[in-house]
């Protein structure tokens, strides 16, 4: 009796293990019904019939991460490069990434392998350096499109790496050196020409400046000397006023006047011009010289004759009023009647 009771309760202990399930958070158990799909248990206490109720499968709700393998993808120039990829996603139907997919990780990896072929093939090797983004979000939208089925839901997709071949890779580190060389170039080519035009401006202004200085300078200098002449003027004005106001005040006769005449003609006769235009206010002068001459003449007739004072005084109005053997004095009629000569000759 006591081993048939000990043998009740290890029976009863048993079922009770088989019926009482503990589902974790982030887990789902998918339990079938002899044979057939019953429920999905979410996370919790959850009661079975034991050896009626299995649990098919446990599936994880937490957001996944699958590594796919590198693939080598052929692009449009023909170049074989190799692409590195990451998938990231979620199932959101257990039971049907379950019963709808053999192997959902494997049916994922598949699909998106032959989708980075296909969008890859149709672009050239350089376009897939810069469009990156381009083929993340292509690869996205087709895989959670394919995958909606299988009760999953693509995240995100992101290529990690492209490797081109040996070769390209080093023709392509020559054709960066070469566009490095050629903008090193081309910012010193820039540089020279604005240095160059800076220069030239900088010399453009200076010739303005020293252009401005110069005709300043000149204006001053033009003004300086206009002033200096002005003031001369003025002086001279001044001086002859002056001079002008002394004679007045002496009442000079008429004779003085006739002396001081012949004074300034004999200060023109030092010139070197061999003829010279008497006024005719300086022939009355001459005539009233003559008339003094005339009455010297009667007071020295005791001394010498008539016609040896005649030539004495002949000699001394040459002698002070010419004093040049050269000169010659002659009126401004005289001339006028030895112009006409010519003109006739």
């Amino acid at each position: 009796m006591p081993i048939v009771f000990i043998i009740l309760i290890v029976l009863i202990a048993i079922v009770l293990v088989k019926s009482i399930k503990v589902v974790k958070q982030s887990e789902v158990y998918i339990i079938e019904r002899l044979g057939k799909f019953h429920k999905a248990a979410d996370a919790g206490l959850t009661l079975i019939i034991p050896f009626i109720d299995t649990v098919r499968s446990i599936v994880s709700l937490k957001q996944q991460t699958m590594d796919v393998q590198p693939q080598e993808v052929i692009t449009s120039d023909n170049v074989t490069i190799t692409i590195d990829t990451v998938v990231f996603y979620k199932v959101v139907d257990p039971a049907k990434a379950v019963y709808e997919i053999q192997s959902l990780k494997k049916g994922i990896e598949y699909l998106s392998i032959t989708t980075i072929r296909d969008i890859v093939g149709k672009m050239e090797l350089d376009e897939t350096f810069s469009s990156r983004d381009s083929i993340n979000s292509k690869l996205k939208t087709i895989l959670d499109e394919a995958t909606d089925p299988w009760g999953c839901k693509v995240d995100r997709v992101e290529i990690k790496d492209i490797t081109p071949p040996p070769d390209i890779k080093d023709a392509m580190e020559k054709q960066m050196n070469a566009e490095r060389n050629k903008r090193a170039l081309i910012l010193q080519a820039e540089g020279e020409r604005q240095s160059a035009i800076t220069l030239a401006e900088g010399r453009k202004e200076a010739a303005i400046l020293d252009a401005e200085a110069d005709r300043e300078s000149k204006i001053r200098r033009a003004t300086g000397e206009a002033d200096a002449i002005r003031q001369v003027a003025a002086a001279k004005a001044k001086e002859i006023q002056m001079v002008y106001d002394a004679i007045k005040e002496s009442d000079p006769d008429e004779k003085l006047v006739q002396l001081k005449s012949l004074e300034a003609l004999e200060e023109v006769a030092k010139g070197d011009a061999n003829k010279i235009f008497i006024p005719f206010e300086a022939t009355s002068a001459l005539g009233s010289l003559g008339a003094l001459s005339d009455v010297v003449k009667d007071k020295k007739k005791t001394k010498q004759k008539n016609e040896r004072k005649t030539e004495d005084v002949d000699e001394v109005l040459t002698s002070a009023h010419l004093k040049s053997n050269k000169s010659q004095i002659v009126s401004p009629k005289q001339d006028d009647e030895d112009d006409d000569d010519d003109i006739m000759n």
